[in-house]
């Protein structure tokens, strides 16, 4: 089959012939119909990580929001049947550590992060093989194309799992969001289907107004404004309940927690360069002070991936609003290469492979 390989940090990936996955016991093979491409893809390809022991592996097949039908089921698979149309969450659960027996299978003690793991071979690939399918495999309803699902993937996801899970969020409440990439559009979008009052926060225009096309109730051009921080206090008469890091720069970080007012909480959806390498210097006297509360939000458990469903059938959220480009594999080394300088508005899916 072919595959987008990662040959060398930086350079772009390569389209090569590799061979067919074959299900293990407790997995599935799938054929490939939609994958995402994510800035963790990114990060990836640039070799982020090592900071954090994450750093991806050269020969990685990458890719990690992947959707399709399953092709090849292993014998002791019961839930899963060939010819099923799936989604997969990237952070893959093995089902029965302490974590995933208590739902909470995206941070497993044995899991694996599909395409970022030489024990996962990603999705930019014509088939892709999903280990403990009766746990992981997501099946899609009737009428949620794979190009719609594939847009979930992890950064719908996590932003979803970040407001409805993570953050005690409230309807009205005011949530900013620090950077319009497909992670902060993401947001932007869930937390106006949950009633609260989203502020994005972007550098360019062409996000800000899609920004505003999926709910923002106010947009701060941050290429415009001296202290965005101040700025999202005064749009928010005190401050945000809830604001997002959905780039991880420092800046962006600190900006988060310093637009929150008391009791506010900030989440944390964006992964470090090579200029942060994991650590962001925060203002903690000021966060013990106002009782600021630092979450992280990492994909979402398969098992709550129901509820999100339910929302994409009765059109509450539409992920398929926030896909700007259908692409080929073959494309995909150039719109990695495009994030270098943010190129990218929304959410890119291949969807010829």
């Amino acid at each position: 089959m072919r595959a987008a390989v990662l040959t060398e940090y930086g350079e772009p990936l390569e389209i090569e012939s590799v061979p067919d996955p074959e299900p293990a016991d407790n997995g599935v093979v799938v054929e490939t119909e939609a994958c995402g491409i994510c800035r963790s893809d990114w990060h990836a390809w640039k070799g982020h990580g090592e900071w954090a022991d994450d750093r991806v592996p050269e020969g990685q097949i990458l890719g990690h929001e992947p959707a399709g039908r399953v092709v090849a089921v292993g014998s002791g698979v019961e839930r899963v049947r060939e010819g099923d149309r799936i989604a997969v969450p990237f952070n893959l659960g093995r089902g029965d550590c302490e974590h995933c027996r208590n739902g909470h299978g995206n941070v497993c003690e044995d899991g694996l992060a599909l395409g970022f793991e030489a024990d996962a071979p990603g999705a930019f690939a014509e088939q892709v093989h999903v280990p403990h399918a009766d746990y992981n495999a997501v099946h899609l309803p009737d009428g949620v194309s794979p190009t719609e699902m594939a847009s979930l993937g992890c950064r719908f996801a996590t932003a979803y799992h970040g407001l409805a899970h993570r953050a005690d969020l409230a309807p009205g409440d005011w949530v900013a969001v620090h950077g319009c990439g497909g992670v902060g559009l993401s947001a932007v979008h869930v937390a106006d289907a949950l009633g609260a009052n989203p502020v994005a926060v972007d550098l360019d225009e062409a996000a800000l107004a899609k920004a505003r096309e999926l709910g923002a109730a106010e947009t701060v051009p941050a290429s415009e404004v001296v202290d965005v921080p101040s700025e999202v206090r005064d749009l928010t008469d005190g401050g945000a309940h809830v604001s997002v890091d959905a780039l991880g720069i420092a800046e962006t970080c600190r900006n988060s927690v310093a637009c929150l007012r008391a009791r506010g909480q900030h989440l944390q959806f964006g992964l470090t360069t090579d200029e942060e390498r994991g650590e962001v210097s925060l203002p903690t006297d000021a966060m013990t002070q106002s009782e600021i509360t630092f979450l992280g939000s990492r994909g979402m458990p398969p098992t709550r991936y129901g509820e999100l469903l339910r929302m994409v059938e009765r059109g509450t959220v539409s992920p398929a609003a926030l896909v700007t480009d259908e692409v080929a594999l073959a494309d995909v080394p150039d719109r990695l290469d495009a994030m270098d300088d943010f190129g990218v508005v929304g959410i890119e899916v291949v969807t010829a492979f």
